[in-house]
């Protein structure tokens, strides 16, 4: 194929390009023939430059006042708005999110720019009253310097956003490193943000594979030239960014994947369940970190609950992402290769529904409503599975594509155990009209995150987002949270006496009457 008449796309750093690399193409899955960008992948050296490049910038990105910072927010956001149209059908194209899901994700970046905008002027700390006389106590917020961040392509412009913005703000220089896969998205993406005012050394964007960003993050921390990493991704990936980070003492903002439970009690109402479970699992094809992972639904209401589920599924459009649908393609080849496998997860006691057939839709394998030509893209048919047990790896790990598996419980602490020991704490949700178990699920489950009566995915820009277990080492994404991601807290003493006072001895005390007792007349005795 010729790509010299193609969009292309690769590494900027300090505003100017790379040469070397090897080439990449990114495909729309919603038709392989239509190839969005060719992609050059730079090596390992890009990142570290990037961060070389960072260090130098940052100082003086810092000097700026955090006010004027939160002004260049507020451009990116006005950008973005402006370009979101553009921006969304871009998105749709090179990874095949809906459309209207693709403008939601956009306006997620304008809700995040406005939100943060504000924080130049909050950067908040704290004057703090000393124990000694004529001394005085403060508290900063400092920029933790360059920050590394890694991204996945599932959420290609929102996710990048909850890292950038709040980092920027604060002082920070910025080396991003985004899938390849969605290498266009990203590339505009900073290009608004270098429009807005960013400097060019600020914002750095990495285009490379995944080896060779571990390799490129690897020498950047041993040169000290990175002192914060974010990554977006696989908790297996995940689990090795955080053990590198911690041979050089640092703590990552780590949100990696989840196997979120929905817990409906036998008092839920059953419609309203099954919508929120239809959005949770099979919304943007299950490619969410907050995707619905199992159904723990009580016996009670567990046969109904199934039929309609299944009925909702079979009734739902898959297909041409600009269509009326429920979802479309899977992101990339590499996530169809990897569902495909996890197909291979269902067993004989396993009771298969939700379509017409499982695996990839063809004009052979067909899928009944599809909308658009089946046989372009990288379509999946739906599938729930009933009769998990609590053993199968079915539900003991992320599936990452639109399944859904259904398992039933009898009593509220075998509904809680059975959400908590896949080991995941990310994102849950429970559908019930009793108060008391909302609360009570709320207390026991380990989830970051936690819904009643509504949908396992769905964040907002001020609410913190993240999760604990192999969902996460505890770091929050979002509203005033993330700041603690991208700040240090620095303390100050200033001591206006005249002498020297040492905290603890030169102090002064009240001496009190410890050994005095009220009458006891007082008490009528």
């Amino acid at each position: 194929m010729d790509t010299t008449t193609l969009a292309s796309v690769a590494s900027v750093i300090d505003g100017k390009t790379p040469t070397s690399g090897t080439e990449y193409l990114s495909r729309n899955p919603a038709d392989l023939a239509d190839v969005v960008a060719a992609v050059r992948l730079g090596p390992a050296e890009d990142l570290v430059e990037a961060a070389r490049v960072a260090r130098v910038a940052q100082a003086e990105w810092a000097q700026v006042p955090a006010p004027v910072r939160g002004r260049v927010i507020a451009n990116l956001g006005r950008l973005v708005e402006a370009n979101q149209e553009t921006l969304a059908r871009l998105v749709t194209r090179e990874i095949g999110k809906p459309y209207a899901e693709a403008l939601g994700e956009v306006q997620e970046i304008v809700d995040t720019c406005d939100f943060f905008l504000g924080e130049g002027r909050r950067l908040y700390g704290q004057t703090v009253p000393s124990e000694m006389p004529d001394k005085q106590l403060f508290t900063f917020r400092v920029p933790v310097g360059v920050a590394a961040i890694i991204t996945a392509g599932n959420f290609p412009v929102a996710v990048p956003s909850w890292y950038l913005v709040p980092a920027l703000l604060c002082g920070n220089a910025v080396v991003w490193k985004p899938a390849e896969y969605a290498a266009a998205s990203a590339a505009a993406f900073a290009e608004l943000a270098w429009r807005a005012g960013v400097p060019a050394g600020v914002l750095g964007l990495v285009i490379t594979d995944g080896p060779s960003t571990f390799d490129g993050l690897k020498l950047a921390l041993e040169q000290r030239l990175v002192d914060k990493v974010g990554f977006t991704g696989s908790s297996a990936v995940g689990e090795q960014i955080g053990e590198l980070c911690g041979r050089h003492l640092q703590s990552p903002c780590l949100e990696l994947g989840g196997k979120n439970p929905m817990v409906i009690t036998e008092d839920a109402d059953l419609d309203l369940a099954v919508e929120g479970a239809l959005f949770s699992g099979f919304g943007s094809a299950g490619q969410r970190c907050t995707s619905l992972g199992t159904v723990i639904v009580h016996e009670d209401v567990r046969a109904e609950f199934t039929r309609r589920f299944d009925a909702a599924v079979r009734a739902a459009t898959v297909g041409e992402p600009h269509g009326p649908i429920l979802y479309g393609p899977l992101l990339d080849q590499k996530f169809a290769d990897s569902y495909e496998s996890t197909l291979d997860w269902i067993q004989p006691h396993h009771t298969v529904l939700g379509s017409t057939a499982t695996g990839r839709i063809t004009a052979e394998n067909p899928r009944a409503g599809f909308h658009g030509e089946a046989g372009t893209g990288l379509y999946y048919h739906p599938v729930i599975v009933d009769g998990v047990r609590p053993d199968d790896r079915i539900f003991l790990e992320e599936t990452f594509g639109p399944i859904v598996g259904i398992i039933g419980y009898r009593d509220f602490e075998q509904a809680v155990e059975l959400a908590n020991k896949p080991g995941y704490g990310l994102s849950s949700a429970i559908y019930t009209t009793d108060p008391t178990k909302a609360f009570r699920f709320r207390q026991l489950i380990g989830a970051g995150m936690v819904s009643v009566n509504n949908s396992t995915s769905g964040a907002e820009a001020h609410l913190p987002f993240g999760g604990n277990g192999s969902s996460g080492n505890g770091s929050r994404q979002s509203g005033i949270w993330v700041l603690d991601q991208f700040t240090r807290w620095q303390s100050m003493n200033w001591d206006f006496s005249g002498k020297l006072q040492k905290a603890q001895m030169d102090v002064a005390t009240v001496e009190p009457e410890l050994g005095y007792r009220l009458p006891e007349h007082w008490a009528g005795r």
